[in-house]
């Protein structure tokens, strides 16, 4: 069991029975989103990552162990978290994360910055995203 699945299932000093799961895990505290990667090669890697913490997709891809770089630390200046957007709702670019990636010659409609999204804003609680080949 992966540690959300383990808060889930427990709450003030005692253990929820399988009854009570369904409707715990739809008021949890830390809701989870789905992410999909796909590297250069296609290769498929599913992810299930807690909310809730504030935390950046970015931050989350690097915690799974994915080799982002992260040069401007979140700020989106330098355009090393970037990947392709291909499946999910997700909140609009910032201003920032648009003049960013205007500056990137190989830039597509569906670049998006990883530091930029927060894993709150996938609305729909899920995602598929294409790693830029850089990380690969």
């Amino acid at each position: 069991q992966t540690f959300v699945q383990i808060h889930h299932r427990y709450r003030g000093g005692r253990f929820v029975g399988h009854s009570e799961i369904s409707s715990i895990q739809a008021m949890s505290i830390l809701p989870e989103v789905q992410v999909t990667v796909l590297d250069e090669s296609g290769l498929k890697e599913h992810h299930v990552f807690p909310t809730g913490m504030g935390m950046s997709l970015m931050e989350a891809l690097k915690a799974a162990g994915y080799p982002i770089e992260a040069v401007c630390g979140g700020l989106a200046l330098c355009a090393t978290c970037r990947l392709d957007w291909l499946e999910g709702t997700v909140s609009e670019p910032t201003d920032a994360e648009l003049d960013m990636l205007d500056t990137l010659p190989d830039s597509r409609p569906s670049s998006r910055l990883a530091c930029q999204i927060r894993l709150e804003s996938l609305t729909d609680g899920q995602a598929t995203v294409r790693l830029h080949p850089n990380f690969t």
